[in-house]
């Protein structure tokens, strides 16, 4: 005799987004509820909604496998003339929302939102709790619970004692009628009286009971993991946790045979009750734009409509390409029917912003494939002059929101984030968050503590490590620091590195994705204190916000914007002239030689040794040329066995030989990169025109094509291009060949749009290194950190180009780096910036005094400016006194006897004595420099070293050029 099984929504469920505690993810959470016959799953993970998405998303995808295949059932049913109604019914899934608490009372409660409006306040609830607390904490009392949670259902997680009666009653009196006690039987030695007594709670207080699971993890497999992760998150060894750990591996997805000996039916079947009430489902979050961007009497369609027709006026005065307004016509139609006005309107009033304010800022990424966005000055990239491919950023079949990245100085960007905030509140913006996960080096930290491993060995073994290590490599290394891999705990140390790498850690914030709503967007998303001072994050990332369709404004951060203001600033008050980005000149062929020398140090994009290396070969002769050397010198090119090709019919051509393609009809698609695909939005246009993909297909691959194969997810598209082209008649060997590049993309390839933004930056930059190399220099000096070289690097770099550079000097250096008059037009003046230990505070005050009178000796400058010793001794280690005669040592000396205590002596002449020292040696003086500026306008440190590594024979940099190849040599160098 069958017996039938019961029905069982698991209510109570933990995933590892309740950082180092649960040991599954929420999609395998989701598929074993569903392997077992589960009716529902409620993700409650502690005061948080940061799984919620993943888990929507794998039941989402069970359900529509389930349904498509109810549908193909039913359809063959009804070909073959049988009864298609008699096929069964699917066992869909229904994800539940919740969250589970620890009040400070002592009070442990979960809640679930049964409509939109249910989910609204327990979001807002788990920000009020995660907004009263320091990051990655949360405090609530009883109290908080004093209103209630409209629409939400609460269970109370019993603590089996006198507090139980309380805690009831109060969640009675908030929940009427939605107020329950989860019973959680898991085999402990006392459940048939746990039940008992939890009865007699529930006929007292009119709370029904509801059987619930405390889950934990999927399998009781995962009961070894689950323990490493409570000693990581208790910060000790797991034989040190003791009543921490679970007492068994009961807190899993039990079978619902298993549940039926457990529990009552009654106390079963309301879990079914409970999963019919809650309605809730992530499809009905609607993102609301901000309504403040549009002038009273217009719609966002009209104001949009408006600011493009005004923008193109300014884009091109005698009026606009045909190409480029067909191309407006085409987006904004897109734009409507997508009703995504209020998302650009919002973006064009941030870059206004900021132009206000004269801070530098550009648009790049798949937005640069947008004419509206050139209109409206978001990006820099001019559709008359490229290709653009609107798809690759907005798709009428991807239900995916746009996502435009804005990058801004870097050292003001600030200004802009306190905008944002400013204008709609702390309420209604936030950034979007990261998860932190688990990598190999931090794997093996942790959880070789947590088995009680040596701390030294442990360290020593996370750093020999890299993340494309194979196991081989691991069991190397284990035996190298003395452990023996072959042994039990050994293996049990690999098994468990490896299971939890990809494991949430916590949340940190986004580098700059602001999510901005109408409304309350605590309704929308949880938010919660960021570490870093007036910052707040919502509980999702990126992934998880395309996912559900919120719109995100990334406001990025870029030191090459902050230089290239600072070098036109310095231009105008230098030489009077004021350039901007548009002002440029396109085509300085004497700027496109310099770079074909690699002569590139501190030019954006182009000045690392790969990209150095690259120049002379590719060597670029206009803005086009210069976007492919950015994306061509990248893992996915040269893994699909682009460069040399492309490399090769560069030549051909440069020799005046015509480029034909193999097949003609990809001349729009390839032409531009002489039959050679170097872009993802090639490879797009190429799928489209080859194998007759879709737009939003291709895009679908290009998504596939992940950085790094993160995502994978190529193999799908093979059997689908190869016989898409041979449809449209192309061979199989040149399909074969444009699928293996197209798998090199999946090793990161570059798109067009943003290598073309990067493009028009290290332009701009080269051109002001060739033109105007102090104002530059002195831009980049002022913006550090940021960029390939050091300062001394690029002092070094400079000097080699014939500017003066001058040393900081507190009679003459302001806080920057400054152009002062010389025979050679202009020479750079280091600033103060530059005085390691010297605070900006002082510096400030030592250039206000000096603007009064110069300073008469030390003892002026130390009372006028009010330095104290930090300050006097930093300028004077860093040899900036040379103007009262003082030597370093001199000058030491003096500042040590220069006493803030007694101010009746304020401003009167010293009473020391002067002293001679012996001056410092050259290498002394020269090693002092880079302690203290971190660079030297001297010699070369291996100049002192010269005559001894020639009697050696070692060689210098410069001989290398008149050796002959394949010879060796011996060559030294500083790191």
């Amino acid at each position: 005799m069958t017996t039938l099984l019961p029905e069982y929504a698991e209510l109570h469920c933990i995933s590892n987004f309740s950082f180092l505690r649960g040991a599954s993810h929420p999609e395998e959470l989701v598929a074993e509820a569903h392997a077992k016959g589960y009716r529902a799953l409620a993700l409650t993970d502690e005061c948080s909604f940061a799984g919620v998405v993943r888990a929507h998303m794998a039941a989402r995808q069970i359900n529509r496998s389930l349904q498509q295949a109810y549908e193909a059932a039913f359809q063959a049913a009804a070909n073959a003339g049988r009864n298609p109604d008699h096929v069964p019914e699917p066992r869909y899934l229904k994800l539940i929302i919740g969250a589970e608490f620890h009040l400070q009372e002592g009070m442990h409660v979960v809640l679930l939102a049964q409509t939109r409006k249910g989910y609204g306040h327990l979001s807002a609830f788990i920000t009020q709790g995660r907004r009263n607390a320091l990051k990655g904490e949360y405090r609530l009392h009883l109290s908080d619970l004093d209103k209630g949670l409209p629409d939400c259902v609460a269970l109370l997680i019993p603590r089996h004692d006198e507090l139980d009666q309380h805690h009831a009653e109060r969640l009675a009196q908030r929940f009427s009628g939605n107020a329950y006690i989860a019973t959680e039987l898991l085999l402990g030695p006392n459940d048939r009286a746990a039940l008992e007594n939890l009865r007699v709670l529930s006929q007292r207080c009119g709370l029904p009971l509801v059987a619930a699971g405390d889950v934990h993890m999927t399998t009781r497999e995962q009961q070894v993991l689950q323990d490493t992760l409570t000693a990581i998150r208790l910060g000790i060894k797991i034989h040190e946790c003791g009543h921490a750990l679970f007492p068994n591996a009961e807190r899993h997805l039990r079978l619902r045979a298993e549940l039926a000996n457990i529990y009552p039916p009654d106390v079963l079947a309301r879990t079914i009750e409970i999963a019919e009430r809650c309605q809730f489902n992530l499809e009905e979050l609607k993102y609301e734009y901000p309504d403040e961007i549009v002038s009273p009497g217009e719609t966002v369609r009209t104001h949009l409509h408006k600011e493009v027709e005004r923008g193109l006026k300014r884009r091109y005065p005698e009026g606009t390409p045909q190409k480029v307004q067909t191309l407006i016509e085409h987006e904004l139609d897109i734009i409507a029917k997508k009703n995504y006005e209020p998302y650009f309107l919002t973006v064009y009033d941030i870059v206004n912003f900021a132009r206000g304010k004269k801070i530098l800022c550009q648009g790049r990424g798949s937005s640069a494939n947008s004419a509206v966005c050139y209109a409206l000055g978001i990006t820099a990239i001019d559709p008359a002059r490229m290709n653009m491919l609107f798809e690759r950023f907005i798709s009428m079949a991807r239900n995916e929101p746009p996502d435009i990245d804005v990058d801004f100085e870097h050292d003001r960007r600030e200004e802009v984030i306190q905008y944002i905030y400013a204008k709609y509140g702390r309420d209604r913006a936030a950034l979007a968050a990261t998860v932190i996960r688990y990598r190999v080096r931090s794997a093996i930290r942790d959880v070789g503590k947590a088995l009680g491993y040596n701390a030294e060995q442990v360290d020593e073994l996370a750093k020999s490590l890299a993340w494309w290590d194979q196991k081989e490599v691991l069991f190397e290394r284990f035996q190298k620091i003395g452990i023996d891999p072959g042994s039990l705990r050994a293996r049990q140390f690999f098994a468990l590195s490896a299971a939890i790498r990809g494991f949430p850690r916590h949340l940190s914030q986004h580098v700059g994705g602001f999510v901005i709503a109408r409304g309350l967007l605590s309704h929308l998303v949880p938010i919660e204190n960021a570490s870093m001072q007036d910052r707040c994050v919502i509980q999702w990332e990126k992934d998880d916000l395309e996912a559900i369709g919120l719109m995100k404004v990334d406001v990025l951060a870029l030191g090459m914007l902050s230089v290239i203001r600072r070098s036109f600033e310095n231009i105008k008050t230098a030489y009077g002239i004021d350039w901007n980005m548009t002002t440029v000149p396109p085509k300085d062929e004497q700027v496109f030689a310099m770079i074909q020398r690699a002569d590139t140090v501190g030019v954006f994009q182009i000045e690392s040794r790969a990209q150095m290396s690259m120049l002379p070969r590719l060597r670029p002769e206009n803005y086009y040329d210069l976007v492919v050397q950015i994306a061509i010198v990248r893992p996915g090119p040269i893994q699909g066995d682009m460069v040399h090709p492309y490399l090769v019919a560069r030549e051909r051509r440069r020799n005046g030989e015509k480029i034909e393609m193999e097949y003609p009809q990809l001349e729009p698609v390839l032409g531009r990169t002489l039959g050679v695909p170097i872009f993802q939005e090639q490879v797009m246009q190429l799928v489209m025109t080859a194998a007759g993909f879709s737009a939003d297909r291709a895009d679908e691959l290009r998504r596939s094509m992940a950085s790094w194969q993160k995502k994978g997810g190529l193999d799908k598209f093979e059997a689908e291009l190869m016989a898409g082209m041979k449809k449209h008649g192309y061979s199989e060997t040149f399909a074969q060949k444009i699928w293996k590049q197209i798998c090199g993309f999946g090793e990161y390839g570059f798109p067009e749009s943003h290598s073309a933004s990067f493009a028009l930056l290290a332009y701009v930059s080269a051109w002001l290194k060739f033109h105007y190399p102090v104002a530059f220099l002195a831009g980049l000096l002022n913006s550090q950190p940021m960029g390939f070289y050091t300062p001394s690097q690029l002092v070094q770099d400079a000097q080699r180009h014939d500017v003066e550079v001058r040393p900081v000097d507190v009679c003459r250096s302001d806080w920057d780096c400054v152009l002062e008059p010389s025979s050679k037009n202009f020479a750079l003046r280091l600033g103060l910036r530059m005085v390691k230990g010297l605070s900006q505070s002082g510096a400030f005050r030592l250039v206000d005094a000096r603007k009064t009178r110069a300073f008469s000796d030390l003892n002026d400058l130390a009372y006028r400016a009010e330095l104290q010793q930090p300050d006097l001794q930093a300028l004077a280690k860093a040899d900036a006194c040379k103007e009262f005669d003082a030597s370093r040592r001199e000058a030491l000396w003096t500042v040590a006897g220069i006493d803030h205590t007694r101010p009746l002596l304020r401003g009167l002449p010293s009473m020391q004595s002067p002293v001679s020292m012996p001056p410092l040696s050259e290498a002394e003086n020269i090693w002092a420099d880079y302690a203290q500026l971190g660079l030297s306008l001297g010699r070369h440190p291996l100049a002192l070293l010269r005559p001894r590594l020639q009697r050696m024979q070692v060689l210098s940099a410069q001989d290398l050029h008149n050796r002959a190849q394949n010879e060796y040599v011996a060559i030294t160098g500083l790191v």
